[in-house]
């Protein structure tokens, strides 16, 4: 039975929010207000025709859009080697299903190389990208509408950044909010946790602003970046109560308006819907025009962090104004040092994530930057797809706009956004990028800084490292007991036991050990022990029990989890994680998940969703590979399975969905003993899932995970049969080898090696299943199909496999389930 969605979108499908254009009445901006005696005559006049173009009818346009640049001053302009790279990128992402389409534009003084890429929409039908495409802009709604309306304020004299924000919304306070500022709220500084909840349902602003005014501290406000859609969200209220009008209609008037950008607004027109890019598929229809956003969405489309819509043209309009200091065709929305200022160092000097006001300047979510954009350049992304990167030393701009979740969330850009962002930089024809003065030097002040992915000096934290920069004040005054083994430890390889056995004002009291051991050794039940080192207690919970029992917790405030995972559903130290928040939760202790990088990426996510009753193995409906770090998955455990503790996630700094283990400088450490590298990590998920049935995966050899086969295989025809399959990113050789261990021990067997030629490519859970199906169609009665479901979970593929079915028809059986996991995922993800 297809598993029931926990939580919906929205509210009910109103005339506010249902994709039906019939149905809805659309909420745009409104006519301006004329401005007080005094005012720029010019900017009037300029006012009112932008405001005019932003509601007339797309079929009623009274300008062309912008001409091509001529092919000497783009050749002049750029390098077309690079162009074409950049094409050619986007293409494959297409093709590889990352996006249905998207429209690219890069501009350096005043010259664009601009272009439409695929589909706009693949349903109900196909429709053609096109350049004057509406995207859902998401996060770009933070700076291209919550940080222009508030600094407009600023400049007004109506606002000021360092107020604390109860001065202009006396409801928030409590828990320390009093002493947050403007300043903070834009930074993602203020301690505020990602998001308010969407449970119980809620509809309206008002219920939301109750809901942000109700939060409770993460940190105290200043001390770390977490990025948060709560700040904006009250910030969008701040605006409308300074103001007395809605944020729509204020950013209409003072930016959109004098800008001319003409296509730029909340909640579009229904004569404009033709044009908007589709998002996800909801109750069998396309999101059309409708913000995909959920608060934003309950909100009415209206909100300070997502909900705005635009184009490609609109974006750059806005980029050019930004290049040239707050100043476009003779008119001024900003002073030249309120750009500066937006665009500059805002967070404190110990953060690590360095951000502008709203803008992102050199923080783990600036992907966009590439390889050669300086720090110091400034954007921001949004989560349907969308990105903006702004140069001012080359005075360079690239925007790439897509609708990469239609029509479900499976798309994504994040490593096609950092590629454009390198051959932007790499197509500027006669600018240094190695050498650029005024451009922000490399940051030092972090204990563990060094250099990670692409040579940027950005540092990758895990939580451990995150709390002792943090002097562990979160756990002081705690007698604590830890979940862990030897992959807890920090950047330096200390170890999490040592580092709480030694932080001062914390009770380290007792230690539990998951599957294979405290010390990661063992492949067999383990018992209760003394740790030789600290003569600390060790409860096992990989033996008799696997839960922590109430005497254990008597004399403890708080458990502490810190283990890493793999990323893979029937890995088991998620379950040991869940079965010791329910624990937590039931001997009314707090629960501190120290979060780790997913070490295969945070963006695929595939294969069935388990739906059965909870187990070892399968302890949660979640799909083999999930995509979320363990802070993720705790957040939805706790909310999807009621436990209701009191759970803290101290956050990985410095990481993006994108980015593999190896693309942080962290160290590795084998999980496990048969987890020895992080190619077996990346193979696991399909490879894993073959390891219940009559077959070798490698256990008792050098390469678990890496060579699977049996004495009954012909090794040359599975290698040819597999070849034969064309499975992107993998190829197959012929190998016999003999394991030492597992199964058939001593026996000679024959198989394949697994090359891992393309792990972004690989669709790791089709090998797994490819190799099944092949396995059962040669050798039927040998391989034991039947076992397979072991750790799959999914009766209805083994059924399908059993009847001939191709992979794309067994595929089509988990897409319901996916998508809705998708769905539910979304709302506890905390890293872009």
């Amino acid at each position: 039975m297809p598993m029931k969605r926990i939580h919906q979108l929205g509210p009910p499908r109103t005339a506010s929010s249902s994709p039906n254009p019939t149905a809805r009445k659309p909420v745009f901006p409104s006519w301006p207000e004329i401005p007080r005696p005094g005012s720029d005559r010019r900017a009037l006049v300029l006012g009112l025709l932008g405001a005019f173009i932003l509601v007339i009818p797309s079929g009623c346009r009274t300008d062309r859009p912008e001409p091509k640049a001529p092919a000497a001053k783009l050749a002049a302009a750029f390098d077309a080697s690079k162009l074409a790279e950049m094409d050619a990128a986007i293409e494959a992402a297409i093709a590889d299903k990352r996006c249905p389409g998207g429209v690219l534009w890069l501009e350096r003084n005043g010259v664009a190389y601009r272009k439409a890429y695929g589909r706009r929409a693949v349903f109900p039908s196909d429709e053609p990208m096109t350049e004057d495409t509406i995207f859902d802009a998401a996060s770009l709604t933070k700076v291209m509408a919550c940080t222009p309306a508030v600094m407009r304020l600023v400049e007004k004299g109506r606002l000021q950044l360092d107020a604390p924000v109860s001065n202009y919304l006396p409801e928030f306070k409590g828990d320390g909010k009093e002493a947050i500022t403007l300043r903070q709220l834009l930074t993602h500084t203020s301690g505020l946790r990602p998001d308010v909840g969407l449970k119980p349902d809620w509809t309206g602003t008002e219920a939301a602003i109750q809901l942000a005014c109700a939060e409770k501290l993460r940190t105290r406000p200043g001390e770390q970046f977490i990025y948060s859609d709560t700040g904006p969200i009250l910030l969008g209220e701040v605006v409308r109560r300074v103001t007395g009008q809605p944020l729509d209609q204020f950013l209409a008037r003072e930016i959109y308006g004098p800008l001319r950008m003409k296509d730029t607004g909340f909640n579009p027109p229904q004569a404009k819907l033709p044009r908007v890019a589709p998002t996800e598929i909801e109750n069998g229809q396309p999101v059309r025009g409708v913000v995909h956003d959920p608060r934003a969405r309950r909100m009415g489309g209206v909100a300070g962090h997502a909900g705005l819509f635009t184009t490609a043209a609109d974006v750059a309009r806005y980029s050019r104004m930004m290049l040239n200091e707050g100043k476009l065709d003779g008119v001024r929305v900003f002073r030249p040092d309120t750009v500066r200022l937006m665009t500059s160092v805002q967070t404190p000097p110990h953060v690590t994530a360095r951000r502008g006001l709203g803008w992102d300047l050199d923080s783990a979510y600036a992907g966009p930057r590439g390889a050669w954009f300086p720090a110091g350049s400034y954007g921001h992304t949004g989560w349907t797809g969308t990105s903006l990167w702004i140069d001012p030393f080359s005075r360079t701009f690239v925007i790439f706009l897509s609708n990469r979740n239609h029509p479900d969330e499976g798309g994504s850009v994040t490593a096609l956004r950092r590629k454009l962002g390198t051959l932007a930089a790499e197509a500027v024809r006669g600018y240094n990028f190695v050498y650029v003065p005024g451009a922000l030097p490399a940051f030092t002040n972090a204990p563990a800084a060094m250099a990670s992915n692409n040579g940027a000096n950005r540092a990758t934290l895990n939580g451990v490292d995150v709390l002792a920069r943090q002097e562990f004040k979160p756990l002081q005054g705690l007698r604590v007991g830890l979940i862990s083994n030897h992959t807890g430890h920090d950047r330096q390889r200390n170890a999490t036991i040592d580092l709480l056995r030694n932080a001062p004002g914390v009770s380290l009291k007792v230690l539990f050990s998951p599957e294979h051991g405290i010390r990661g050794q063992l492949d067999e039940k383990v018992g209760d022990s003394v740790d030789t080192q600290t003569g600390l207690p060790i409860f096992s919970l990989y033996g008799e029990v696997r839960q922590p029992k109430p005497e254990q917790l008597r004399d403890l405030d708080a458990l502490v989890f810190d283990i890493q995972d793999i990323g893979c559903r029937f890995y088991t130290y998620i379950s040991t994680m869940g079965l010791c928040m329910e624990a937590a939760a039931k001997a009314s202790l707090r629960f501190f998940v120290l979060d780790r990088v997913n070490p295969i990426g945070g963006i695929a996510v595939d294969g069935p969703v388990h739906t059965g009753s909870s187990t070892f193995t399968a302890f949660h409906p979640i799909p083999v590979r999930h995509g979320m770090t363990v802070g993720e998955l705790a957040r939805m455990f706790n909310a999807e399975r009621r436990f209701n503790c009191d759970l803290t996630v101290i956050p990985v700094e410095g990481w993006s969905r994108a980015q593999w283990l190896d693309q942080t400088g962290l160290p590795w450490t084998n999980p496990s003993p048969n987890m020895r590298s992080l190619t077996e990590a990346a193979l696991y998920p399909g490879i894993g899932l073959l390891e219940t049935t009559a077959l070798s995966v490698g256990r008792g050899t050098g390469t678990p995970f890496e060579i699977i086969g049996a004495p009954y295989i012909d090794d040359l025809k599975l290698a040819e049969e597999l070849t034969r399959a064309d499975l992107p990113g993998v190829r197959f050789v012929p190998v016999r080898f003999t394991p030492n261990a597992s199964v058939f021990q001593d026996k000679a067997c024959a198989g394949v090696q697994i090359f891992l030629t393309d792990r972004d490519r690989c669709e790791v859970i089709d090998v797994g299943i490819t190799i099944a199906q092949t396995l059962h169609r040669l050798y039927p009665q040998d391989f034991a199909i039947t076992k397979f479901d072991n750790l799959l979970q999914h009766p209805s593929t083994i059924e399908a496999i059993r009847a001939g079915k191709s992979l794309r028809d067994i595929r089509r059986l988990w897409l319901a389930d996916l998508a809705a996991f998708k769905q539910r995922r979304s709302g506890f993800l905390m890293y872009e």
